[in-house]
């Protein structure tokens, strides 16, 4: 009967383990990242006494072998923080915390630091990106406030060149200079019909100042190949040369109509400097910086590490989680050897089930009745024997 009380002991303290982690479950089901666990019981060391048909094995209670986490992805819900960050598959972001040691989430909110470093928002620790080498790397907006600009360089027009009007202005002309000056020039076309059939100059004009002029040849009312693209270049005062390519190669014709021509500057592939309005990442979870001048760059990409076995990650609270066995672990980037998508503005919630966890409490809440109603029986014969010999 002792020993009955100390099986029934065993399968309080079991029990009451598997109402905690139920418990922690069940508290965290609104915790992004969070995965649950379950605990695992198995039986006792037996005794054994007798031999062949009288051999009799008596158990000794219940003991827990550990928890087991459940890696199942949780629900991807929208947030609109273009920092907050989730993985649509496997894989966990990488964290290095002050002390230089590296930890994993699946808990993407993130935020940029004072010092321009990417940081998690619950504890601080930088996240990890991927080098050139292939080594870890901080991620950095640090020095990026602002973007260069980009001098003009081809100058593109659309439209059709009357073949019997005597000349065709075009204004408005617009080209960036190297240091993101903008400069609005003109283009005169004047037609060279009566010498050269099909044959006009181009001249590109500062005000009344002609920089350079070439000659643009039609056949059959398109631009000859070899004079569609015409080179000059462009001398700002005080400035660094632009060169220039006059584009008429596409969406432009020279047919009759009368004096009235609709060629126009079309676009220009130069652009001013630009200052940051946004950081969000791509699916393969690389950063995009996008400029007020339309422009966007991209820099660092994340670092993600998967696991081959759950036997190699282990809780440490705070939404994270370590890496016990490194061999069975393996680094790279989002959407490709085996790792999932990267999400920008949406979170990971946690992937507890309420109704599961219910229904193991009342399975841990039956098993810890039953195991006190044993103690008790044990007790009642174990006091009912000190009643008999009393007597």
């Amino acid at each position: 009967m002792i020993g009955s009380i100390y099986v029934g002991m065993s399968g309080l303290q079991g029990f009451s383990q598997g109402l905690r982690v139920i418990a922690n479950n069940t508290t965290n089901m609104n915790t992004p990242g969070f995965k649950s666990s379950s605990l695992q019981f198995a039986d006792m060391f037996y005794s054994t006494t007798g031999s062949g048909n009288g051999m009799m094995q008596v158990g000794y209670g219940l003991n827990t072998a550990g928890t087991s986490l459940n890696f199942s992805q949780g629900e991807l819900r929208q947030t609109g923080n273009n920092l907050d960050l989730a993985l649509d598959g496997q894989g966990l972001f990488t964290l290095r915390d002050s002390g230089g040691n590296l930890h994993y989430t699946r808990a993407g909110q993130f935020i940029f630091n004072e010092e321009g470093v990417l940081v998690s928002r619950v504890d601080g620790s930088k996240v990890m990106g991927i080098a050139a080498d292939g080594s870890l790397t901080e991620i950095r907006i640090q020095n990026r406030a602002t973007a260069a600009g980009k001098a003009s360089g081809t100058l593109k027009f659309s439209g059709n060149l009357s073949s019997t009007a005597t000349d065709q202005t075009v204004s408005a002309v617009k080209v960036i200079d190297s240091l993101g000056g903008e400069h609005m020039l003109t283009v005169k076309l004047t037609n060279n019909g009566a010498t050269t059939p099909g044959s006009w100059t181009v001249a590109l004009m500062d005000g009344t100042t002609v920089v350079e002029s070439k000659t643009l040849q039609f056949t059959d009312g398109r631009p000859d190949a070899v004079t569609a693209k015409l080179s000059m270049t462009y001398k700002p005062a005080g400035l660094p040369d632009v060169p220039l390519v006059l584009d008429f190669s596409t969406n432009v014709t020279s047919f009759a109509a009368g004096n009235l021509s609709t060629l126009a500057f079309a676009s220009q592939d130069g652009y001013l400097p630009g200052t940051l309005t946004g950081v969000s990442f791509d699916d393969t979870g690389t950063l995009v910086m996008q400029y007020d001048n339309g422009q966007t760059v991209k820099g660092d990409k994340l670092s993600l590490g998967r696991f081959d076995s759950l036997d190699a990650v282990q809780s440490l609270g705070g939404n994270s989680f370590a890496a016990t066995n490194s061999l069975a672990w393996h680094m790279g980037g989002a959407g490709g050897g085996g790792f999932g998508k990267v999400r920008s503005g949406m979170v990971e919630l946690s992937n507890v089930d309420l109704s599961q966890e219910f229904s193991d409490l009342v399975i841990m809440q039956r098993g810890y009745q039953a195991s006190s109603q044993i103690i008790s029986t044990a007790n009642e014969m174990l006091q009912e024997l000190f009643n008999m010999k009393g007597k």
